[in-house]
């Protein structure tokens, strides 16, 4: 296979901006094989194998993991970054971070552990997955975290406030001065959307929360399963299904690719700088964004929502709640390290450790407090 050059605008070690604590370039690999490397082999990564995004880790062992889905986002944003001629090697360690300062139990566990930290800052993930590569992680003599690369860091936090943006230096510089990120943190953020959408269709049917009929209104979905059906009038029903959403991936992909190489030929972008100074060049063309937004509604009202669904969120949040206000009320009951960093910022320490659970250690750290019976 012939090598492809990178486009101009691609970010490589020439153009990196590098990391915050200097070290030799590495010797038989990129400089951002190595953040990918890095982003692997961290606990926080290990960690999302027992974090789920819709379903909770015990309710099956079938359903879609931060894990896989970060392995999802990963394989999708390194065949776009492909066509585009990006770093691929970036996309991929982009991809695989961008979820390692998730909560437990999903947006439920954000949604309630955000409302605890009010007066104490707030919790946000993307930020809380800065926190964690920048600080948190614990593996190296000569650094806190894993000293990832400037751009690599940049694609993780997708979004900040610019009050928060104030205090993060390099890293959120952008959101002050109205500048975009990199083009394979952008295609990797909608690679994020690409895996999510089309996955939770997969394991919402799987479920059975919502149903074939249910998504036939939908019009991305009925184009494509009328396509499949077409083709393969005697497939069985869950074959249907893996290839509607295999279909579904492939058309949101060519799209994308299709539409940001107009939009980079109508910018007449050649370099990094003029990424970072036009508009936000990765993106759908206005029909298929049109489709991926009612898909998204749909998802939200029939299965987000969905009366199971919401009594698992319910349960999360409780089990959220009182941990956060069991740890305020007495920091002896957090672990060791934990309590070290509670006599900084007790808030803040209670928020890491919280976030850092997995589904089940969550429920299980819940019932060590509070369950009278014998373990």
């Amino acid at each position: 296979m012939n090598r492809i050059d990178p486009a101009p605008y691609a970010v490589d070690a020439s153009n990196s901006l590098g990391r915050m604590v200097h070290e030799e370039a590495p010797s038989g690999r990129s400089e951002f094989q190595r953040d990918r490397d890095r982003i692997i082999h961290s606990t926080a990564f290990r960690r999302l194998e027992y974090k789920t995004q819709v379903f909770v880790n015990h309710e099956g062992d079938l359903f879609r993991t931060r894990l896989t889905h970060s392995i999802e986002v990963a394989q999708i944003g390194r065949s776009i970054a492909r066509r585009l001629r990006l770093n691929e090697d970036l996309v991929e360690a982009v991809a695989l971070a961008h979820d390692v300062g998730h909560t437990p139990f999903g947006h439920a566990g954000q949604d309630a552990l955000n409302s605890c930290m009010q007066g104490h800052g707030g919790f946000e993930h993307n930020l809380q997955s800065l926190r964690v590569v920048d600080f948190l992680e614990e593996r190296y003599a000569a650094f806190d975290g894993l000293n990832l690369s400037f751009e690599t860091r940049e694609g993780i936090l997708k979004h900040c406030a610019l009050n928060k943006a104030s205090q993060l230096g390099m890293v959120g510089a952008r959101f002050i001065n109205n500048q975009r990120p990199s083009l394979e943190a952008q295609v990797t953020n909608l690679a994020d959307e690409i895996a999510y959408n089309n996955h939770d269709v997969d394991d919402g049917l799987r479920s059975g929360l919502i149903t074939l009929e249910q998504l036939s209104e939908v019009k991305l979905f009925a184009t494509h399963l009328e396509a499949v059906n077409a083709a393969y009038p005697r497939l069985d029903g869950r074959r249907a299904v893996h290839e509607t959403v295999r279909s579904m991936i492939g058309t949101l992909v060519t799209d994308l690719i299709r539409q940001t190489e107009l939009n980079i030929h109508a910018e007449s972008v050649q370099s990094l700088d003029d990424i970072r100074a036009a508009p936000t060049l990765a993106a759908f063309s206005s029909e298929l964004l049109e489709q991926q937004r009612e898909l998204k509604t749909f998802l939200h009202k029939n299965l987000y929502r969905h009366y199971r669904v919401m009594r698992m969120s319910t349960k999360a949040r409780r089990i959220i709640n009182e941990l956060f206000m069991a740890f305020m009320s007495d920091s002896r009951l957090l672990p060791p390290q934990f309590q070290r960093q509670a006599e900084i910022d007790q808030a803040r320490a209670v928020a890491d450790y919280v976030a850092g659970m997995t589904d089940r250690y969550a429920i299980k750290e819940y019932r060590r407090l509070f369950a009278v019976e014998e373990e």
